[in-house]
């Protein structure tokens, strides 16, 4: 799959942009703050619809705007695709692909696939297990459409059930009531785990392989599954936790609250790995999201790299560019030093200054 051009219009700081991609390495350069980012989010956002900085729609249209405008040209296939998205303050967005609106946000998952990687997720390891838990479901959802049904059941079911859990320390005769939630809960909170364990091992196998060679054999990485309760003890342990929730007023227990778990050579690197191992640890599970997306779809996703370039050594920098050479790619940066140095084929270089962009002649 192959983006063609990407169009927008009063989003973020842009007030028009028409820019044309090559199949292959695109870079965006230009100093902070001038809006790079803003385009490798509007292609984000095309693929999977939403921000990956989790930004909610209205904050995405340019200011003193209502609305804004994307439009995204795939060629996937020998198919052309034309996804249009049109961001609305004060209602859903709307979505479109070959000028037919669409329904659902998962009609749209399958045509774009999109592997985002910035220096956030650098620090995947070190941070919260909420950001985690993010990386896992949005790769899945991208890749499995009752994956994506599910979770977004789950989580409506998770929002009902906490409120009732509040309501009910107001009105306690709605307890009774617990019980229908509790059951649906259960049963997209077994599948949602199922999944995510089949997921994270193919995931490790990978990762374990791209590790091994950047850290020249001398670690072996592991990527484990943390359920925070098991497919089976779903039921059980929702019984068990009432009493705590009731005081909580919230759900204690279900795939809301896994992790994962990175071991290097038996060690957890989470609590006892540098700041180097949980880097490298990183950058081979971004690397081996790449290759797993490739097997999965036989085609080759989208890479977007988010200045991630500057956040890495130079033998880290050489062994990312050696593998994402048959990628299109979007790169921004703040200079071209990285690619000259590393003599990295370079297809397409566009100057972004202040929301404006300039083609920049090789």
């Amino acid at each position: 799959m192959i983006i063609k051009s990407i169009e927008l219009k009063n989003f973020r700081n842009y007030n028009s942009l028409n820019m044309k991609l090559d199949d292959k390495t695109n870079i965006l350069y230009g100093d902070n703050a001038q809006g790079k980012t803003n385009i490798l989010e509007a292609i984000y956002l095309s693929g999977t619809t939403k921000s990956h900085k989790g930004s909610k729609d209205k904050e995405l249209i340019k200011f003193q705007e209502e609305e804004a405008h994307i439009r995204c040209n795939v060629e996937k296939a020998g198919m052309n695709y034309r996804l249009d998205m049109h961001l609305r303050k004060n209602k859903s967005k709307g979505i479109a692909i070959n000028g037919m609106p669409i329904r659902k946000a998962s009609e749209l998952f399958g045509i774009l696939n999109i592997i985002f990687f910035s220096p956030e997720d650098l620090d995947i390891i070190k941070r919260g297990p909420s950001e985690r838990r993010r990386f896992v479901d949005l790769e899945l959802c991208q890749l499995d459409k009752i994956y994506l049904n599910n979770l977004t059941n789950y989580n409506k079911i998770l929002n009902q059930r906490n409120k009732l859990l509040k309501d009910i320390y107001f009105k306690p005769e709605l307890e009774d009531t617990l019980s229908i939630w509790d059951m649906q809960l259960t049963a997209y909170a077994k599948e949602i785990i199922e999944r995510r364990k089949e997921f994270i091992q193919e995931l490790s196998k990978i990762a374990s392989s791209v590790h091994e060679k950047l850290s020249g054999g001398r670690e072996e990485l592991l990527v484990k599954y943390e359920p925070n309760v098991s497919a089976c003890d779903m039921e059980n342990k929702l019984q068990e936790s009432m009493e705590r929730d009731k005081k909580q007023k919230m759900t204690s227990v279900g795939p809301h609250r896994d992790d994962l778990c990175f071991l290097a050579n038996g060690v957890d690197i989470r609590k006892f790995g540098s700041q180097g191992q949980q880097r490298t640890a990183a950058l081979s599970l971004k690397l081996a999201e790449i290759e797993l997306v490739r097997r999965r779809i036989k085609d080759m996703p989208v890479l977007l790299l988010d200045d991630v370039l500057s956040e890495l050594d130079s033998n880290r920098q050489n062994y990312l560019l050696n593998t994402i050479g048959d990628l299109q790619t979007v790169i921004t940066c703040t200079g071209l030093d990285e690619f000259i140095q590393n003599r990295f084929e370079i297809n397409k270089i566009y100057k972004i200054v202040s929301g404006s962009i300039l083609e920049v002649e090789e």
